[in-house]
């Protein structure tokens, strides 16, 4: 029973670092519902999960389980979990733990570093690489520049000019010049302060996930009736960043109208969560379904679930983290995931178990749909968007016979033989 207060010890381990809740949930990669269930000591927590946070928290693994042979157990066969083409002797874990911790000790702070490791190049290779923001910044810098040079062109042409002209043409330059050096003011500033977070609010999205993360990913005045343009946006400072959240609390409003909360309780306390069960039973598209089971609020499920919402050009436009799962969050991401099949068959719903490879080895179920937005005119084309509920499968689930696998992208995957693979993978020397 010494790990019965693990949960108790991590949370004061937390305030002790002075960090939120939410801080930490997104450090180590779950919501801040779950981690509030860990806190409270009504989840059990083991094994890489446990190493992450530790590590977040500064501190060894053992001074939040008071336990160091477990801890080591625990790391050792996530490393056995995560090596590809090798096959550990799992059986013999806890005489190996026993007969040599110091070897233990050395192979486990080895995987941790390992897992950090890839975690920041996956980091550092999705924001150099598909960063919305920099690049924005960096084709204003650009056009700005472009556009001083042509004024200074036509400025430095023989002839003479207008006066009514060129006095129109220095204050254009005038006022690029300002621009200029607004737009790379501001793009050194967004380097400096990103530089050493992961948390990039300039960006709309991702500060509207952050403020549905400290949140819990659940509004109980939206489930009793109050509009969704009551709701305090606490933290949303641009206006790009409060329409968005007010479009996808409009959307959180419909779903517990159409679904109350109540006699969801009611239908999951009957049986397992079934999607389809549910769609039928409350008469809502699959959809409905699927956003209204990731939203539930904590204990609510055995597990928290993930959500991972698309349009049909693949760029996600929601995305609420499921424990062990990880998906770039600007493109380049597996097309292997169920949420993007489900673009290739409109109105087709999936079901797939997927096994993610790379850092994690975690096993997830996965439902997926897409659907057509409303149109506003006959003959228009339909616009699709994607949406797909993560479920982290217990480990003591057999496989199911149709579980596939997937990467978080290709450049971090160790996956051989893959036909969608778009790039060599840097890890593929190691494997």
């Amino acid at each position: 029973m010494r790990d019965t207060l693990t949960g108790s010890r991590i949370r004061e381990r937390r305030q002790i670092s002075g960090l939120r809740q939410a801080e930490l949930a997104r450090q180590v990669g779950i919501s801040a519902s779950y981690l509030n269930l860990i806190e409270h000591n009504r989840r059990r927590i083991g094994g890489k999960l446990l190493v992450d946070i530790a590590s977040a928290l500064s501190v060894e693994p053992s001074l939040l389980t008071q336990g160091i042979e477990e801890t080591l157990i625990s790391a050792l066969r996530e490393a056995a979990a995560d090596a590809v083409g090798q096959k550990a002797e799992v059986d013999g874990l806890e005489e190996f733990a026993g007969r040599f911790p110091g070897w233990s000790g050395v192979l486990a702070q080895m995987h941790r570093r390992v897992v950090s490791l890839e975690r920041t190049v996956e980091i550092i290779s999705d924001r150099l690489t598909h960063d919305p923001h920099l690049a924005a910044s960096m084709h204003e810098v650009l056009s700005t520049a472009a556009a001083i040079r042509s004024t200074a062109a036509i400025l430095a042409e023989p002839g003479e000019i207008e006066a009514e002209w060129r006095d129109r043409f220095h204050r254009n330059l005038h006022q690029d010049a300002e621009r200029l050096a607004e737009s790379s003011k501001a793009l050194v500033t967004y380097l400096d302060d990103s530089d050493g977070r992961r948390d990039l609010r300039g960006i709309p999205l991702d500060a509207v996930e952050a403020f549905f993360a400290n949140q819990g990913f659940h509004f109980p005045a939206l489930e009793s009736g109050d509009p969704a343009t009551e709701t305090p946006l606490d933290g949303l400072d641009s206006a790009a960043a409060r329409t968005v959240a007010l479009g996808l609390l409009d959307l959180y409003a419909a779903d517990a109208q159409a679904m109350p909360l109540d006699q969801v309780r009611a239908a999951l306390d009957a049986a397992d969560p079934d999607p389809l069960a549910l769609a039928a039973a409350f008469s809502v598209d699959l959809a409905t379904v699927l956003r209204r089971l990731a939203f539930l609020p904590e204990g609510t499920l055995a597990r928290p679930a993930g959500l991972v919402i698309c349009d049909a050009s693949g760029s996600v436009l929601f995305y609420k983290p499921a424990p062990g799962f990880a998906l770039p969050r600007h493109g380049e991401a597996c097309p292997l995931w169920p949420l993007f099949t489900a673009l290739n068959r409109p109105l087709v719903p999936i079901r797939q178990r997927i096994v993610q490879l790379g850092r994690t080895a975690a096993e997830f179920e996965c439902f997926a749909i897409a659907t057509p937005q409303p149109v506003k005119a006959f003959g228009a084309e339909p616009v699709y968007r994607s949406t797909m509920l993560v479920a982290p499968v217990d480990g003591m689930v057999r496989p199911a016979e149709n579980t596939a696998q997937a990467g978080a992208s290709c450049r971090i995957c160790p996956k051989r033989d893959c036909s969608a693979r778009r790039e060599p993978s840097i890890l593929s020397e190691g494997f």
